[in-house]
């Protein structure tokens, strides 16, 4: 399902959150982080590396790091679990997530948006499936970030999420797409491209005699 009010578990789209949260604890903002700390996000996001996840997740103090985090963001629905791929979100809020990452008005500061947009362009091939499916030719940039795995609550059917960003010439969008119950994650991929899509094509035509902006 794709329900705006639905709270999912995260998989690995809460890396993003995790990242979030770290750069928000720097000390003055906007410091830049530790050799050590930067190769631990690169391999979180970039490649999904869960081990590195781990290590940025004890340093933000784990649910009660994130959930300090998450008021200065704007999240209001999202309820962190001790372990961090069983949070849960909506797409609501982790569109307030992207705007948060992405808005010169959001508490990150212009260094560190760029340091997450960074990373999540340059997420690896094999992983740069979900709402990048919804560009276009002569989209000037995408960025991404996915989660997936098995639900133990489900009957281990797979939840699929895909979180991310699209610039094209006219908009910059943001898109969240969450689902579950899928019988493999082949075809919950399918499902969340084929949202993405039509939601985006949708909107282009909504907003065709529009100006430029973000959306």
């Amino acid at each position: 399902m794709t329900v705006g009010a639905k709270r999912f578990e995260t998989a690995s789209i809460v890396k993003v959150n995790i990242l979030a949260a770290l750069l928000l604890r720097q000390n003055p903002p906007g410091k830049a982080l530790g050799s050590d700390t930067r190769r631990l996000a690169e391999a979180m996001i970039v490649s999904s590396d869960n081990d590195a996840a781990v290590a940025l997740w004890q340093r933000i103090e784990g649910s009660r790091g994130l959930t300090a985090a998450n008021r200065a963001l704007g999240l209001r629905e999202t309820k962190p679990n001790s372990h961090w791929g069983l949070t849960t979100t909506t797409v609501a809020d982790q569109l307030r997530l992207l705007t948060a990452l992405t808005s010169p008005t959001g508490p990150l500061t212009p260094q560190d948006r760029t340091f997450v947009m960074g990373l999540m362009k340059k997420v690896i091939p094999e992983q740069r499936w979900g709402v990048t499916a919804a560009r276009e030719a002569g989209s000037r940039s995408e960025y991404v970030k996915n989660g997936w795995d098995t639900a133990d609550v489900d009957g281990g059917r797979w939840l699929v999420n895909s979180i991310g960003r699209i610039v094209e010439a006219r908009h910059d969008w943001l898109i969240a797409v969450l689902s579950d119950h899928h019988v493999s994650q082949k075809e919950g991929i399918r499902v969340v491209e084929k949202a993405a899509t039509y939601v985006l094509k949708e909107l282009r035509t909504a907003t065709a005699g529009d100006g430029p902006s973000q959306g």
